[in-house]
């Protein structure tokens, strides 16, 4: 199969997704999704044994029945992601941050900042479902008179289509999206948002650029992006780290400390000071941290 033959089935399957996944009642949908996981984690393809690699690191000591449980219940979190997002475009955003607010923990600092108009740079791994904390997020900024509401920076995918897809399913959800290969553009967006005292969103636990900063990450070498640390450093921003994760019903959202960054000096101290903060936060739902790609050295360097 050639590649573009291959990108315009992915594109269709998408569009297939958006299309019939939210006609479908929640429950079905869910346990359709649920049973694909289920056969990824029994099939155990290099996504599959990738999250159990990084899942050992997580949960170390783990036993290996430990294992094969939090990695099925890793890929029904992931499945779960892409049933969620299928859906979201239909469902009510006020009613998804009312079923969201009571979960956030940790907001004190991003809210002070807010209302002193400073801006503030949230860092986050690929974690439960992101596009619905960013719901959350555009509502309490819209609470407060902020809108458009924040700047997020996404992968440009293949084929073109599909990356339009995805960019048209974020700004319905009320995202401004930039695209990470768009260099200049991308890093204006950015610091024009901050500046004004607004947000911007980083996904910061896979270096896609290649040039990261090597950290400590539960215990090992892995590289993370330096992005949100020096957006902080440019721009005076409060840099903030953010674990979405699930709840049995709904979302949950928990915000570490906030990292200090008093000039582009500190950015490798600070990008470290995010990796522990992510050690600290993704424990308490690992299964909810979506790594099915190369985050640690070892790993990458032994991907093909």
């Amino acid at each position: 199969m050639t590649g573009g033959l291959r990108g315009r089935l992915v594109d269709a399957g998408y569009a297939a997704g958006w299309r019939l996944v939210r006609a479908l009642p929640a429950p079905v949908a869910g346990a359709a999704f649920r049973l694909g996981a289920d056969l990824a984690a029994r099939r155990r393809g290099p996504g599959a044994r990738r999250l159990r690699a990084t899942l050992a690191r997580v949960v170390p000591g783990a036993a290996p029945a430990e294992l094969d449980a939090l990695v099925r219940a890793g890929l029904r979190s992931y499945a779960r992601y892409w049933c969620e997002a299928f859906r979201l475009p239909a469902l009510d955003p006020v009613a998804v941050h009312a079923r969201m607010d009571p979960h956030v923990v940790g907001a004190g600092p991003f809210l002070e900042a807010l209302d002193e108009g400073r801006g503030v740079v949230f860092a986050l791994p690929h974690s439960g479902n992101w596009d619905a904390a960013g719901v959350w997020l555009v509502e309490t900024l819209r609470g407060r008179g902020h809108e458009p509401a924040f700047t997020t920076v996404v992968e440009r995918l293949r084929p073109a289509s599909l990356y339009e897809r995805f960019v048209a399913y974020r700004e319905s959800l009320g995202f401004e999206v930039v695209a990470v290969d768009e260099g200049t553009v991308a890093h204006r967006a950015l610091t024009r948002r901050l500046r004004a005292g607004g947000v911007a969103c980083l996904v910061a636990d896979r270096d896609l650029t290649g040039t990261g900063i090597e950290v400590s990450l539960f215990g090992e070498p892995a590289r993370l992006p330096a992005g949100p640390a020096r957006l902080a450093a440019l721009t005076g921003a409060l840099l903030l780290p953010a674990y979405p994760r699930f709840t049995a019903d709904g979302w949950a959202l928990e915000f570490g400390a906030p990292v200090p960054v008093a000039g582009r000096a500190e950015v490798g101290k600070a990008t470290q000071e995010l990796a522990d903060a992510f050690t600290a936060l993704i424990p308490a739902a690992p299964a909810d941290w979506h790594a099915l790609q190369p985050v640690f050295v070892a790993d990458r360097e032994a991907a093909p």
